[in-house]
């Protein structure tokens, strides 16, 4: 009798079969590299919540995707506006004016990097690594957001999904990054703190790294990242060997 087939979890495009030292590496911007402390304090103070930030985030999140799967584009701060209405809803509260939610969304423009970012970058940069990054985000938001934690000099690009009008994790927000810095995909690695960012990377047959920020996790379901870590340099030690 004929052995039985071994099944494969994962597309094998999806799976390498050893890491590669990465060409080009790929940075989410908000959680990842910045500290969304101050907004996320905001929020609940506003809406008298503790939970009113991680609602208002998540609204974000899902509602960028029913753009994505739709095609029906707006921009983040558009969908984040709309989000604030949804939570105040949610909440049974009334929509805050537009311009407290102008003041409220302004904030993502002003957030200081987590302590290990810079001297992870550092690093990074001392050994020669091209960087860019990818967000959500606009282009003048990422632009305003890198001038004010000082990131901007790490960078070769600040690169955003908005020309492009599919948010993370669509398989063609990492492709085209890839194609525009003219780097395979299997040498290009995704660096970032949220689950669904680097199963979105993996499965569109980047490498990953995570940063396990407090409260993130990896998905289950998807390739387990190439590297982890609780801040970049200690992603930084495993890239460097």
């Amino acid at each position: 009798m004929a052995a039985a087939a071994t099944a494969v979890p994962f597309p094998l495009s999806a799976m390498s079969a050893a890491p590669v030292r990465p060409k080009l590496l790929i940075f989410d911007v908000n959680e990842t590299m910045l500290d969304l402390s101050k907004l996320q304090q905001a929020v609940n103070q506003e809406f008298k919540s503790e939970t009113a930030f991680k609602q208002w985030f998540a609204l974000l999140l899902q509602y960028s995707l029913v753009d994505t799967v739709t095609g029906n584009y707006h921009n983040f701060g558009q969908i984040g506006d709309a989000a604030l209405d949804m939570l105040a809803q949610a909440l049974g509260q009334p929509a805050r004016p537009a311009a407290r939610k102008k003041e409220l969304l302004t904030l993502i423009t002003e957030l200081p990097p987590h302590p290990d970012i810079i001297p992870g970058l550092t690093a990074l940069q001392n050994a020669g690594f091209r960087m860019v990054t990818l967000t959500n985000s606009p282009d003048a938001t990422v632009k305003k957001q890198m001038a004010y934690a000082g990131l901007s000099s790490f960078f070769e690009q600040l690169l955003s999904i908005d020309s492009l009008k599919r948010y993370k994790p669509h398989p063609n927000t990492y492709h085209s990054t890839c194609e525009q810095l003219k780097v395979a995909p299997a040498q290009t690695m995704l660096v970032a703190a949220h689950g669904w960012d680097t199963a979105g990377a993996q499965l569109a047959g980047l490498q990953a790294a995570f940063i396990s920020r407090p409260g993130q996790q990896v998905y289950p379901l998807a390739p387990a990242p190439t590297l982890t870590g609780p801040t970049l340099p200690d992603i930084v030690r495993q890239l460097l060997g």
